[in-house]
Parts: structure tokens; sequence; C-alpha cells
């Protein structure tokens, strides 16, 4: 039987048991009520259901107690068994006394019966709340020996699952210190390794820069002397520039100056022929103007190389000196 089964019979004893109670209290103070009235003097007829109140008051202090002790397994000793069998007569001699004293039988066994009732319910409740707490120290104590068990079990476990921990910690502690050392000297033959694979590459960088260093200094050598003779070439080609166009100035200077002599001598000429017979023609006489202009001759004595009006000579004058708007005014005002 396990605690939840437990658990509700002793709510259905206790729930019965307390029916029974309050019944039984009901039934005797209505029974016992006009028995104390008839039995009391009138002026004190309402105090009769003090009595029965009082008599099952005590039966209620008895179950309620009895109750208790049964459940701590104690046992109160024999005046509670005496308050108990007290209080259960007076109930029972109370309940049939009306009857008793009139010689009713019948009515002796009919109220005889929630007294009596109330008795054996509070004994038989009683042993039975005894024999459940027997049964629950019973069960108790039984479980307190499986859980005792349990727990040796459980401890006898937790010490082998220490011993094989241990087992296994020092089991693997050993096999990773041999994967350690085994680490190690592979790290050491790795570092060996890269150590020499290091030098190695540092020589191999160092001739490849010797040899880096050396082209780019045959580059560099090579890229001078290209630069050398650029510039000589370059200085060469200024220079013979520089020839060519001093001869080509020299040349337009000596060219400049053939006409401006050629010029010259050809205003002489023009300019040496003295006064004109006759007017000239026009293509001639401008050239004899132009000469006289040059040779900043009066206009009258240009007038009188080519034949023309000094008007016309002076708008020639005009259109030399200026050759934009200068001739078309004086021609104007010569009008």
């Amino acid at each position: 039987m396990n605690s939840v089964q437990t658990r509700s019979a002793e709510r259905a004893l206790s729930g019965g048991t307390w029916l029974i109670v309050c019944g039984a209290m009901l039934y005797s103070i209505l029974t016992v009520t006009p028995l104390m009235a008839d039995h009391t003097a009138p002026r004190w007829a309402w105090t009769a259901p003090i009595l029965p109140l009082v008599v099952d008051a005590a039966v209620v202090i008895v179950v309620k107690l009895d109750d208790v002790l049964a459940r701590l397994g104690g046992h109160g000793g024999t005046w509670p068994v005496l308050l108990r069998w007290m209080t259960g007569l007076m109930t029972w001699a109370l309940n049939i006394g009306d009857s008793a004293l009139r010689k009713d039988l019948v009515g002796v066994a009919v109220h005889s019966v929630a007294p009596l009732l109330l008795i054996v319910t509070a004994e038989t409740s009683l042993a039975y709340r005894r024999a459940l707490a027997a049964a629950q120290a019973a069960l108790a104590a039984e479980r307190q020996a499986e859980r005792d068990r349990a727990e040796q079990k459980a401890q006898a476990r937790a010490e082998q699952a220490r011993q094989d921990a241990r087992e296994e910690r020092e089991h693997a502690a050993t096999i990773e210190r041999e994967r350690r050392e085994h680490e190690a000297r592979l790290v050491r033959e790795q570092g060996e390794r890269e150590a020499q694979e290091r030098r190695e590459e540092r020589e191999e960088r160092e001739r490849k820069e010797a040899a880096e260093r050396e082209g780019r200094e045959r580059l560099e050598r090579e890229r001078e002397q290209r630069e050398h003779e650029r510039l000589n070439r370059e200085r060469q080609a200024r220079e013979r520039a520089e020839a060519v166009r001093r001869e080509r100035v020299e040349a337009a200077e000596r060219e400049q100056r053939e006409r401006q002599d050629r010029a010259a001598r050809e205003r002489d000429e023009l300019l040496e022929r003295g006064p004109a017979q006759g007017k000239l023609e026009e293509d001639e006489a401008r050239r004899i103007v132009t000469a006289a202009y040059a040779a900043a001759l009066p206009v009258r004595q240009a007038a009188e190389l080519c034949g023309w009006s000094v008007g016309w000579v002076s708008t020639r004058y005009a259109e030399l000196r200026d050759p934009g708007t200068g001739g078309a005014e004086l021609a104007i005002a010569s009008r």
C-alpha cells in the first residue's frame, strides 16, 4: 500500500468519524434537551441544551486528541480511556433516560443506536488510526531502508565511478603526457626543418638579391650610358639646329640687306631721274612716290618727279603713313 492510498484511507476514516460524531451530537442534543427541560426548574428551562453540549464537547476533545496521538504514534494512558468511556456512557444514559423512565424498551433501543455507534466508532477509529500509524511507520521504515540501500548502492556506484574516473584520468594523463612529448618532438623537428628552410630561403633570397642588384646596376649603367648618348645627340641636334638657325638668320639678314640695297639703288635710280616731262604711268608714279616717301622728300618734290598733282601725291603719302583710312581722308580733304 503506497502513501497515496494511506492518505486516502485516513481522509475517509476521519471524514466518516466526524460525520458520525456530528450526527450523534445533533441527535443527542435534540433528544436530551426535552429531558433536561422536564427535570429543570421552569425559569431555568433555557439551560437545557448546555449539558448535552458539554458532554458532546468532551466527546469531540477525546476524538480529536486520539486522532493526533494516533498520528504521532503516542498513547495518552488511562485517563483518556476513562474519559472516552465516561463521555460515551453519559451520552448513552442521557439519550435513553426518558425512554427508560417511561419503561419504553423500543425507545431505549432506538435511542441507544447513536450513543453506542459513537462509542464503537471512537474506539474503532482509534484502533484504525493506530494501525494506520503503525503501517505508515513500517512503510516509512521500509522506504528508509530502501533509501539506505539505494544510498549505499549509489555510494558504491559513486566510489566505483570515482575509481574508474581516477583510473581514466591517470590513463588519460599518461596518454596526454605521451602525446605532449610526441608533439614536442614533432614541434622540435618541425622547428629544425623550418630553421633549415629559412636558412636556405635566406641564402636563396640573398643570391637573388645579389643577382637583382647586379642586374639593376648593369641596367643603371646602360641607362646612364643611353642617357649620356641621348644628351650628346640632343646637344649635337641643338648645335646643328642653332647652326641652321644662325645660317637662316644670316641668310635672311643678308637677303634683307640685299633687298634693302636693291631697293635703295632702285630708289636712288628713281630719284636721280629728275623731274618728269609729263604725267608718268600710275604704277611707275606710285613707285617714285614710294621712293620719295622712303627718302623723306617733300610732297611737292615727289609730285615733280612723277608728274602727278600734289593732292594725288599727298594721298599716296597718307596711304603709306596709314594704310587704313588716312588716304581716303586726305583724298576727301583735297577735293
